[in-house]
Parts: structure tokens; C-alpha cells; sequence
């Protein structure tokens, strides 16, 4: 099972993004975590099939409503961890 890190930047922060992105994932059936990071951006550990990642990144690029995404930069993650669910997590 692949695991991508994704980091979004823009207006992602106080517009619902975390609890959007949450329920995308479940919706396609993807595991991880999403967080707000402290420079403004949101970052995000997803695992589960590539077709179902790369839908969730190409939503990940427009967000809920009240969000500006600027960039969402992906890369692949070597991780130890299989994740159960897919929850809203603090760094």
C-alpha cells in the first residue's frame, strides 16, 4: 500500500479544509490523518489505492467552498505504519 504526504498551501485554515478533506477520504475509502500545520498550510498522510489517492489529491487542489488552495505538494512516504481510519490529528 502506497502512502503519499501531501502539504497544501493557500486559504486552507479556518475554512473547514481539515473536516472536508476528512470526509473525502472516507468517502473514497482512504486511511490517514490531515493537520493543520503552524505556518498556515495543511498537511495530510493518505494510504490506500493509487486511482483513490489521485482522486483525493485532484480534490485536495480545489478544497471545500471557502477555501484558496495555492499548491498541494505531493510526495510518496516510506512509513512503517498501516492506518485503520482516516482522523483530523494536532501536530
Amino acid at each position: 500500500m502506497k502512502t503519499y504526504h501531501l502539504r497544501i498551501t493557500g486559504k486552507v485554515q479556518g475554512v473547514w479544509y481539515r473536516a472536508s478533506a476528512k470526509d473525502k477520504a472516507l468517502a473514497l475509502g482512504l486511511k490517514g490523518k490531515v493537520w493543520n500545520e503552524p505556518d498556515g498550510a495543511v498537511g495530510a498522510l493518505v494510504q490506500g489505492d493509487d486511482d483513490l489517492i489521485t482522486a483525493f489529491i485532484e480534490w485536495c487542489k480545489e478544497g471545500p467552498m471557502l477555501a484558496e488552495v495555492n499548491e498541494v505538494v505531493v510526495d510518496e512516504q516510506a512509513v512503517d505504519e498501516i492506518y485503520s481510519s482516516f482522523e483530523i490529528v494536532r501536530k
